[in-house]
């Protein structure tokens, strides 16, 4: 079992900046990617950006360019550093890992909403 913890959400003004990051704990050993997912009210949760065990990133196409996804596997945390915040990026951000059996474990989420 994975146990994951996320931190970092807050309030922003538009055109901040807030990192999230995501502590791993458990079975890390059987973790493969890691990732940021996010939901906002009313919609569906959609990718937010991906990150291999070796390395290679994702991004859904709204925050390319905005955000960036990194990984410190020694401390099994997951960052995401976004920049250039829009209100339309208000959702709760879940993270997420897939292990190599891909099994896929979820955070509790932690909200970040963005003000006009």
């Amino acid at each position: 079992q994975v146990q994951l913890v996320e931190s970092g959400g807050g309030l922003v003004q538009a055109g901040g900046s807030l990192r999230l990051s995501c502590a791993a704990s458990g079975s890390t050993a059987s973790i493969n990617a890691m990732g940021w997912y996010r939901q906002a009210p009313g919609k569906q949760r959609e990718l937010v950006a991906t990150i291999s065990s070796g390395g290679r990133t994702n991004y859904v196409d709204s925050v390319k360019g905005r955000f960036t996804i990194s990984r410190d596997n020694a401390k099994n945390t997951v960052y995401l550093q976004m920049s250039l915040l829009k209100p339309e990026d208000t959702a709760v951000y879940y993270c997420n890992a897939v292990g190599y059996d891909r099994v896929m474990y979820w955070g509790q989420g932690t909200q970040v909403t963005v003000s006009s």
